[in-house]
């Protein structure tokens, strides 16, 4: 039996479907809007026999090519690992689920969304997000409560929701956003400099159509719902948590009374070992409780102590930690910067390199190159731990995104910059907000390496805690308060405005009003921050790095783009090669020259005007004769342009035998005389001084 739900979002029609395909699953969805159509599934595995710390949700969303009507390019046909988009749409669909999981809910979950079709009326990984929560829903998971998912966009000063992907690409603003009917779960973010008022009222316009989409699954639910299981709540013998605490409180004030992060850490540890030992003495089999018991005490202990107006490292609610700035420390780079905020150190590379160099990206929508980059790596000494060195993971590629997201709105165009930026974010040190420290880093980096970027951008992470009521929102949260906290807000900007943000919560939700006061407390201190910044490099250097190549563009004739390729790119693959430099073409036929100093760049300029300069009638020329015929010499007088000398204009008097007067080989001022339509060029020598006999003469 096949059932279906729909409803109008910003005049759009959302349809959800159930029974129609992948019954096996545990739930199972099709939403489609108009030709987007995403399947989502949802299920669930056996319980783990050794117990685990976590819950093991994992979610996978991937846009198949053929949703659009392509096959992959490249070598594997097949598709291989997921694309970065891929991998920042799973990450936002788990975001906005995992708080709404029992916490301590510990079987396997796997979330899977398919794009099977792509119309481009919305972008699929929004429709995805509710069609993942609709599979949760109806499927027999511990997962209550629906979510709708939107997307906002800022378009001739006017708020839209859902717009399309070509609608997109004219917007101010395009943000992601996620929530129950009665809060908010998920914010994400990349906006041209939109203020505070601005990006609060944009959330606001989404919340009715969000809350309409949570409604349509509830009712779906009602409709073809399994029954819950039930999760079983944790329970600890109380005797044995009465006997800790006393211990633990007694020694916790000490513990935390270091501001260095490994030194906290290792004296946590300590009292935990110490209670540990003392208490399987007499307890050998409560291993497992008595872990759980520390760290709920220590949990509810931070919590306590922060909502009195107490911080883990003493700093007041909008206090931000001790700022260290360093620019142009690796000499041979093309820019580098390096921020340090309390024990959060990022090092940022910047490379500037030529057109062609960017990244092609194959999705479901068009082709295009993109000419700026941005990397964070996160290895594990930047913790004090040793773990097996791999590929990126998904928070490293998310990280990485957002400080790439903050800093494209203030990026120069092509053709102000015609460089491929690549930028290179290096933890060195963590203890919390490290990806905005790469953003802050980031921008110094760039401003280092001479990219005239129009204003700086930092980055600020905020934090919540709260109980019933009551809440603090932390400013510049370290390591322990977004792993106690119930929130990790992260918002870049520069000093008119925001440009990106990203809000992931513990809870089941938050209200407009906190985080209209998180993004107000977030403004004052990316103000602070940016004035630190710009008292150690106020402005991008004038001048590029001397080891960053020398990029030249000249405007050619599209029909011309063939003679500079040349027969099997023999052209400009000799340019090339005698040069050490990149020549890129578009197809519109802009030159962009990539040399490796100015004067090998003016070199190959110069080379390609002249190889497809074209004759202009009147013009004299120093030409070359490379034939003879009886009639006319033939002269080269451009590297593409050879006209006719015909016998009659070699010279003011009679010539009776050409061969006499020229040869092959000899170089001779000639005139233009006319450019005939299908390119034939004449030539005459008459009124010209110099000829080529008396030039051998001259020899003799």
């Amino acid at each position: 039996m096949i059932t279906t739900k729909e409803i109008e979002i910003s005049g759009k029609s959302v349809r959800f479907e159930v029974g129609r395909v992948a019954k096996q699953a545990g739930g199972a969805v099709v939403v489609s809007c108009g030709g987007t159509v995403v399947l989502a599934v949802s299920t669930m595995g056996e319980e783990s026999s050794e117990p685990m710390n976590f819950f093991p949700l994992t979610v996978a969303y991937s846009e198949k090519m053929y949703a659009a009507g392509k096959i992959p390019g490249g070598f594997f046909k097949r598709g291989g690992r997921p694309s970065e988009k891929e991998t920042l749409s799973s990450r936002l669909i788990d975001r906005a689920l995992r708080p709404l999981f029992p916490g301590h809910f510990r079987r396997p979950v796997q979330i899977i969304a398919y794009v099977l079709s792509s119309g481009g009326e919305i972008s699929p990984e929004i429709l995805a997000l509710s069609a993942a929560s609709a599979a949760s829903l109806i499927s027999d998971e511990p997962f209550t409560e629906a979510v709708g998912a939107v997307k906002v966009g800022f378009i001739d000063g006017k708020f839209v929701v859902n717009p399309s992907e070509k609608e997109l690409k004219e917007s101010d603003l395009s943000l992601s956003i996620a929530g129950t009917k009665d809060a908010l779960l998920m914010v994400e973010a990349e906006a041209n400099e939109i203020s505070e008022d601005q990006m609060t009222a944009a959330i606001k316009f989404a919340i009715p159509e969000i809350k309409k989409l949570a409604l349509i699954q509830e009712d779906l639910r009602e409709a073809v719902g399994k029954e819950k299981i039930t999760v079983a709540e944790i329970t600890v013998d109380e005797s044995l948590k009465e006997a800790i605490a006393p211990l633990f409180l007694s020694k916790i004030e000490a513990a935390l009374q270091s501001t260095e992060k490994l030194q906290r850490e290792k004296a946590l540890d300590d009292i935990k070992e110490e209670i540990i030992k003392k208490e399987l003495e007499e307890n050998p089999e409560k291993e497992t409780d008595i872990n759980y018991i520390f760290d709920e005490l220590l949990e509810k202990y931070l919590r306590k102590r922060t909502l009195e107006g107490i911080r883990v490292d003493g700093r007041k609610f909008s206090e931000i930690r001790d700022i260290s700035i360093e620019v142009g420390l690796l000499k041979h780079t093309h820019g580098s910067g390096l921020f340090t905020r309390g024990q959060t150190q990022v090092l940022s590379i910047a490379t500037l390199g030529a057109q062609g160099a960017g990244q092609l990206i194959e999705s479901l929508e068009p082709e295009f190159k993109k000419r700026y980059m941005h990397y964070y790596n996160f290895p594990s000494f930047s913790v004090g731990e040793v773990r097996p060195m791999r590929g990126p993971s998904r928070r490293e590629i998310g990280h990485g995104a957002l400080a790439e997201r903050a800093l494209l709105p203030v990026l120069p165009s092509e053709e102000e910059f015609p460089y491929t930026i690549r930028v290179i974010s290096e933890v060195l040190e963590s203890n919390g907000s490290s990806s905005m420290a790469s953003t802050c880093g980031s921008t110094l980096a760039l401003m280092d390496a001479g990219v005239p970027i129009k204003k700086a951008v930092a980055g600020i992470a905020m934090g919540l805690v709260t109980e019933g009521e009551r809440y603090a929102i932390l400013t510049d949260i370290q390591g322990a308060e977004d792993h106690f906290g119930d929130m990790d807000f992260k918002v870049t900007g520069t000093k008119d405005g925001i440009t990106a943000l990203q809000m992931d919560i513990k809870l089941k939700g938050i209200k407009l009003e906190i985080l209209k006061e998180a993004l107000n407390q977030a403004k004052d201190a990316r103000l602070f921050i940016l004035e630190k910044m710009l008292s150690v490099l106020s402005r991008p250097r004038e001048e590029i790095s001397p080891y960053a190549p020398r990029i030249f563009t000249l405007k050619i004739n599209p029909d011309k783009i063939g003679l500079l390729i040349g027969p099997g790119g023999k052209t400009i693959k000799g340019i090339i090669g005698e040069t050490e430099s990149d020549v890129n073409i578009e197809p519109d036929g802009t030159v962009y020259i990539s040399a490796p100093d100015g004067e090998i760049g003016e070199q190959i300029r110069a080379q390609i005007i002249g190889l497809l300069e074209e004759p202009e009638v009147n013009k004299i020329y120093t030409g070359k004769v490379v034939d003879i015929k009886d009639f006319g010499a033939f002269v080269q007088i451009l590297p593409n342009s050879v006209g006719l000398l015909h016998v009659s204009q070699l010279s003011d008097k009679f010539v009776k035998d050409i061969r006499k007067e020229i040869k092959v080989g000899d170089e001779v001022k000639v005139r233009v005389m006319k450019v005939e339509g299908n390119g034939k060029i004449q030539l005459t020598r008459k009124g010209l001084e110099e000829n080529s006999s008396q030039k051998r003469n001259d020899k003799k």
